[in-house]
């Protein structure tokens, strides 16, 4: 049994090894958040909105007060960025559930998106620190609560976007990898349960990134 779920089609492109399934995957994803959000907010003025409008509303709300608690009074600062990075992470981990063999897998089994999300993620909590609270303080920080500690904050700093990628990344691939085993060894029946099952860790993994995310950028606000 040869797996596809790992591999990638790669070209060279600018003397780059790219991946371009994963490049077509992550269009892909995004063009379905665009298109989902776009269809859910055409009927925003009327006075008893849709049910597609209606649950994505349902879905917004319940991140929006789960992300106000973690970050605090200035979450509107960084709400966006959190849903947008859900609602991208959450479509982009149910590619891969589609049975074909490399057409459509899912961006977040190739590290690359996942670190390079994990890295916006990081890019976004040092940002926001300097923006609220100056260039000097951002540095300083680094050396609380003694100076000695400066190797320990930023190992810190570094192992939170390692983390949140290899996290998200493991557990995506994973279960890409026992779905296509089951489809090759077992009756219908348990690659349906399975994809349920996936259904359900595509979305807590999409929720653990942003929630993580969140808390840590409650200082930064």
């Amino acid at each position: 049994m040869h797996l596809h779920t790992g591999t990638h089609v790669v070209a060279q492109l600018f003397g780059l090894s790219v991946n371009m399934d994963t490049i077509f995957t992550t269009w892909l994803t995004a063009l379905i958040v665009f298109i989902a959000v776009f269809a859910a907010t055409r009927g925003t003025n009327k006075l008893i909105p849709g049910r597609w409008q209606s649950l994505i509303e349902i879905v917004f709300d319940a991140l929006c007060s789960q992300f106000r608690s973690n970050t605090g009074p200035k979450y509107r600062q960084v709400i966006n960025v959190l849903l947008t990075f859900f609602l991208f992470i959450f479509t982009a981990n149910q590619l891969g559930l589609l049975p074909t063999a490399h057409l459509t897998a899912s961006p977040t089994n190739d590290v690359n998106t996942t670190l390079g999300l994990a890295l916006g993620s990081s890019v976004m909590i040092h940002f926001y620190y300097i923006k609220n609270k100056g260039f000097g303080k951002w540095i300083a920080h680094f050396f609380k609560p003694f100076p000695v500690f400066i190797v320990m904050n930023a190992i810190e700093e570094i192992s939170k976007p390692v983390t949140l990628a290899m996290r998200l990344f493991g557990n995506i691939l994973a279960g890409e990898i026992l779905l296509e085993i089951l489809y090759f060894l077992c009756p219908p029946i348990v690659p349906i349960i399975w994809i349920a099952f996936s259904l359900f860790v595509g979305l807590v993994q999409a929720y653990i990134f942003t929630t993580l995310s969140s808390v840590y950028i409650r200082e930064s606000l």
